[in-house]
């Protein structure tokens, strides 16, 4: 092998066959998620145990609701530059640790003030931890495969909440609420090992960053991926140019991304909104609209349910469309669902069945928009691009609880809520479509470089 051998790492990973490394790398970065999801979702189903354990009301119990997803908001927000900086690799690993230890930390609170304490540093490592995982999916998958790769691991999430919801059930009667919250802690510093043996660093990073300084690194990754490829002496590229002086906001800021990232925050704003929204009031509005507890129940958890069904189809139908044009059809066909729900008639079976389709269209959309964000920025801003869209959207979680509040205190009639609440769906819709249209393609159909 000649020592002056070039090694393009972007033409490789997407011209080579998916390799035993590669799938391990997309399974724990599931495990990341599903632990993400199981932690994420865990107040929801020990908050009845609170009320009655500490006597404590329903309304008092709103801070520790919303606690959580401010640090998750805060989180990603702060991660992102630190992993364009330092690697995907330490700020997952420690994601995880801070999440999984606050977690644990959770079942020993002694009172609310403490668990709310609590439940927001707990979120600073969830905040953390998906835009990361996702982020080091995408620079690990062949770009034919890697939207629906990366959805497919985001699928993880509802994955984890809904064995959460499974655990809190046989556990809180047996052990009691403390219980749900040490195994939402220990299974994420038990995973840690099989993190930091079995996930290497980002090759495209690596390279990207500072190819002479790492490249002893990044031939022992290839070698992983192809033995007898590279030694020690061979060069490593990537499509793309460095910028040593730019900060990874200030890349996502800059001229040539600037507009295409107002216009994903926008995008995933309006669709946090609508499924955090739906997922916490859609059984309040559903039960007072007639419905049983049960079958209002059903109904949301169909919702949720056809939100991965929707990921998993639009993951795998994007990589084979143009992705704005799609997850804008998807936006619009959500809120045209939503819409219907607030005027359909009060049977069971049409209720299922819209919120099943809402639930396909912006659980869905939401999972695809990772994938557009991570095709969208270079590696040295990739993180930080995913993150800080993943942050922002957070303020859109945050900001439905306090609509949902407002619209059911204002005495809003079932119609007006869920005409008024196809609005963010067509915003939604527009905005990615822009996005489309006002910015050059993303790096699936060219490098990045030529972005500038």
């Amino acid at each position: 092998m000649s020592a002056l051998q070039s090694i393009n790492v972007d033409q490789f990973i997407n011209t080579h066959p998916m390799t035993r490394l590669q799938w391990r790398i997309v399974l724990l970065c599931f495990l990341v998620i599903a632990l993400d999801g199981f932690d994420a979702a865990i107040m929801g189903f020990i908050a009845p145990e609170l009320v009655r354990e500490w006597a404590v009301s329903k309304l008092s119990l709103g801070p520790v609701m919303s606690a959580a997803l401010i640090g998750v908001a805060i989180g990603a927000l702060i991660a992102g530059p630190l992993s364009d900086r330092l690697g995907r690799k330490p700020v997952l690993i420690c994601a995880v640790a801070f999440f999984g230890t606050l977690t644990l930390a959770s079942a020993f609170a002694p009172n609310l003030d403490w668990m709310v304490f609590l439940r927001l540093l707990a979120g600073l490592g969830l905040g953390a931890a998906m835009p990361n995982a996702g982020t080091l999916v995408s620079e690990y998958t062949p770009i034919h495969r890697r939207s629906m790769l990366i959805t497919v691991v985001l699928s993880g999430f509802t994955f984890g909440a809904a064995a959460g919801g499974f655990t809190s059930a046989y556990m809180i009667p047996l052990f009691g609420w403390q219980s749900v919250l040490l195994i939402g802690g220990l299974l994420p510093l038990l995973a840690l090992p099989l993190l930091i043996v079995g996930v290497p660093e980002s090759l495209r990073w690596l390279v990207a960053r500072r190819p002479l300084q790492y490249l002893q690194r990044s031939a022992r990754i290839v070698q992983r991926l192809a033995p007898g490829l590279a030694n020690n002496q061979t060069r490593f590229t990537v499509d793309e140019v460095e910028h040593p002086r730019a900060s990874p906001i200030g890349r996502i800021l800059s001229k040539g991304f600037f507009t295409g990232t107002l216009l994903l925050w926008l995008t995933y704003f309006m669709g946090l909104f609508l499924v955090y929204l739906l997922g916490s009031w859609l059984p309040t509005l559903i039960k007072d609209n007639g419905l049983s507890v049960s079958d209002a129940a059903l109904i949301t958890a169909l919702f949720q349910f056809g939100g991965t069904f929707g990921s998993l189809f639009l993951g795998w139908f994007i990589d084979r469309s143009n992705p704005h044009r799609t997850l804008a059809v998807a936006y619009l066909l959500g809120g045209l669902a939503i819409y219907l729900i607030g005027i359909a008639s009060h049977g069971f079976a049409l209720f299922a069945m819209l919120a099943a389709a809402a639930g396909f269209c912006m659980n869905g959309g939401n999972a695809c928009m990772y994938a557009l964000s991570a095709n969208f920025y270079p590696t040295q801003a990739r993180a930080t691009g995913v993150s800080w869209m993943r942050g922002i959207g957070g303020m859109g979680s945050i900001a439905s609880g306090f609509a949902g509040a407002h619209m059911l205190g204002a005495g809003w009639s079932f119609a007006t809520v869920f005409t008024a609440l196809a609005v963010p769906a067509l915003i939604a819709c527009i905005a990615v479509f822009l996005k489309g249209c006002l910015t050059p393609p993303d790096n699936m159909a060219q490098p990045h470089s030529s972005l500038r």
